[in-house]
């Protein structure tokens, strides 16, 4: 496994619409996989996309027990979703603040519906199925807006609840927001 370099805002791979993955479980796919746990872990980070670390796959990760980034989030499991399709279960939207890896020491309130429907397959070709809200759907749609080359500050509706995190938290540790 390998810790790799992810990307900031600014380069230009991570403005590009993911391609699909087409083969499943290969060396290739699960040394990549393995590569952005320890990338996602190494960062503290809550998920991570293939177009942060440069791939341009439609593959995401997240989940974690406890995040130090987001000491008040409630667990969320840790997942592999290839290919994956959102499919929102209401309308109702909640603002909420995000941080991003690719734009580490700030964070922005940024609208995500507040239940969805994912669907898409793991590693291994196995289809996964769920029905998320609350932090686990913020998460998931984070996610997979970066295989559709969306930074988080694109959604943002109010540039006053936009800054450096350690200006907006700071109860936060600044340096684990990096």
């Amino acid at each position: 496994m390998t810790v790799r370099e992810i990307l900031r805002m600014g380069d230009p791979r991570l403005l590009r619409v993911a391609q699909p993955v087409t083969q499943f479980d290969t060396p290739e796919l699960h040394a990549l996989v393995a590569d952005m746990f320890e990338t996602m872990h190494a960062a503290n980070g809550a998920g991570l996309a293939a177009p942060q670390i440069g791939v341009d796959l439609q593959l995401v990760i997240f989940g974690f027990g406890s995040n130090q980034r987001y000491p008040d989030a409630p667990p969320v499991p840790e997942t592999v979703l290839i290919n994956p399709v959102l499919t929102p279960i209401s309308q109702e939207m909640e603002e909420g603040f995000e941080g991003c890896l690719s734009v580490p020491g700030l964070r922005g309130s940024v609208p995500r519906y507040t239940r969805l429907h994912y669907e898409g397959f793991d590693q291994f070709g196995r289809r996964i199925v769920r029905d998320a809200e609350g932090f686990h759907a913020r998460v998931v749609q984070h996610e997979v807006d970066h295989l559709l080359g969306i930074l988080y500050p694109m959604r943002i509706r109010d540039f006053s609840r936009f800054g450096f995190t350690e200006v907006m938290f700071p109860h936060l540790d600044p340096g684990a927001d990096d």
